[in-house]
């Protein structure tokens, strides 16, 4: 009975709060501006909007013209004063968390979470599952455990600022009517080595009735193998009630064959855009492509086109200015003190009633050896097309260019670990080059005017990927591993798993 009511109150407020989004998602353009004079007032007298001369931005032509476009290193003389315990540096309270994320150049960073930009981070989350019920009109899942596979909540101060990893901080503010459902345990939850972690999860929910599960996907992978290799079953035999996958942090698509393999019946996906800066977009609509930005969420958006990414004359769009099917790098200010922050992540708008973007790639993680750029969209989408038409399954990949090889032209390398091997590779070979050619001109270009030779693949070990990412102490949470690179830093390393 109490299932029952549940059941039925999740799907009345699921659609009252699908009706209450009408109007974010039809005056996004004029909110947006609205939204950042706003925040611009907030911080009139902090230390960055002095030094930045707040008090004559009236307009967003007159941010723009101001405030230039940051990275971390850019932000981080501000950050330390934060950490020092200054405050009014970049908003106009301390934050309440740091959510603490791996740098490449910086080392750790710290991004800092206002009181006010926190709620913002649950409730993507939970408009997200809203949205999910109203489309399904079925609230089954929420009788059932739910899991959320994710870093451990304990979290460590920073002079009296509590910092940990997103997924952590996160944990802190599950609602109320969710913790009696939810697993793992606090203490599974806490374990550091995730490989330990994992065997400590399956134990404590195999037998339980799983009705969702929330993840990235190659630790979601990780988890389904380990349950498959325990108990001999597929994941809907052992979960039969499994209804949902909330999944985000990489693109769903190239996972997508493996899963539901793994899975062995259906099971309804979410993708969501969730990152230590703010909660920017989710599925809103199962059954199709795309992800809605949520345009009322304290983050007013910016959108550099990507060929003009990184030059002082590029060009700083906003939503009434995109174009479908172009990619964007991202660019941030938000109600936690981050101003034109350019978050390393590449968009590409595919609708604009609503705004529904996809996430198409990071600036930093491309091929761009010899002036083709390819990203990881491209990649991705040749990938999935490959081995939908030549029925093979792949568990991760990784493209380095090969500059100066032995003998032959120049050529992209890629490092690829099969679930499923095809039955001939240099026709998957060819495949792969053709499709990525066809989303590439100028890698087209490179390979017709005999610049490049035909890519190729370095088959790799099973389990090389985990290996690797074990090996350099990124095993589970929220890390991945870049798909892309400009260099053979990670190829080095792969080397080594080769067949």
């Amino acid at each position: 009975m109490l299932n029952f009511l549940k059941k039925n109150a999740a799907l009345i407020w699921a659609k009252k709060h699908v009706q209450k989004t009408e109007e974010f998602k039809k005056n996004a353009e004029e909110n947006q501006a609205k939204l950042l004079l706003s925040l611009i007032n907030r911080a009139k007298k902090t230390l960055f909007g002095r030094t930045y001369d707040f008090e004559n931005i009236k307009s967003v032509e007159d941010f723009q013209a101001k405030v230039p476009v940051a990275d971390y290193e850019d932000l981080k003389p501000y950050i330390e004063k934060v950490k020092r315990g200054q405050r009014d540096i970049l908003w106009t309270e301390t934050p309440e968390y740091f959510a603490k994320t791996s740098g490449t150049t910086s080392g750790s960073k710290y991004i800092p979470i206002s009181k006010e930009g926190m709620p913002f981070q649950v409730k993507g989350a939970q408009s997200a599952l809203f949205h999910y019920i109203a489309k399904k009109n079925n609230a089954d899942f929420v009788g059932g455990k739910m899991i959320f596979l994710q870093g451990s909540p304990e979290l460590e101060e920073v002079f009296g600022i509590k910092t940990g990893r997103l997924s952590g901080i996160v944990a802190h503010h599950i609602p109320n009517y969710l913790q009696k459902n939810r697993l793992p345990s606090w203490e599974t939850n806490l374990i550091d080595d995730w490989e330990t972690k994992v065997d400590k999860i399956v134990e404590e929910t195999e037998k339980e009735n799983m009705t969702l599960i929330s993840g990235i996907p190659p630790w979601l992978i990780m988890y389904f193998e380990k349950l498959i290799e325990k108990n001999g079953k597929k994941i809907k035999q052992i979960f039969p009630n499994l209804q949902l996958i909330v999944t985000g942090g990489v693109n769903y698509e190239p996972y997508r064959e493996k899963m539901e393999e793994l899975l062995g019946d259906k099971v309804d996906i979410v993708q969501t855009f969730p990152a230590s800066e703010g909660f920017f977009a989710f599925q809103d609509d199962y059954t199709k492509e795309g992800l809605l930005l949520l345009t009322n969420h304290g983050i007013f958006y910016e959108f550099i086109p990507l060929e003009q990414y990184g030059k002082p004359d590029a060009q700083r769009l906003t939503l009434k200015d995109i174009e479908l099917n172009k990619d964007y790098a991202l660019i941030l200010t938000t109600n936690s003190g981050l101003w034109a922050y350019s978050i390393g992540d590449v968009v590409r708008f595919i609708d604009k009633n609503p705004h529904r973007i996809l996430v198409s790639g990071r600036t930093k993680h491309f091929t761009s050896a010899f002036g083709e750029h390819v990203i990881a969209f491209e990649v991705e989408e040749a990938v999935k097309a490959t081995v939908e038409k030549l029925s093979a399954q792949i568990t991760e990949f990784h493209l380095a260019p090969q500059v100066n090889p032995e003998e032959g032209l120049p050529y992209h390398e890629w490092f690829i670990e099969f679930e499923k091997e095809p039955e001939n590779l240099d026709l998957f070979k060819n495949e792969l080059d053709d499709q990525l050619r066809k989303r590439n001109t100028y890698y087209d270009d490179l390979i017709s005017g005999n610049i490049l030779q035909k890519l190729h693949i370095s088959t790799l070990k099973k389990n090389a990927f985990q290996e690797y990412a074990k090996s350099e102490g990124k095993l589970g949470g929220q890390n991945k591993i870049p798909r892309l690179a400009n260099d053979r830093k990670i190829a080095a390393i792969l080397e080594v798993y080769k067949k």
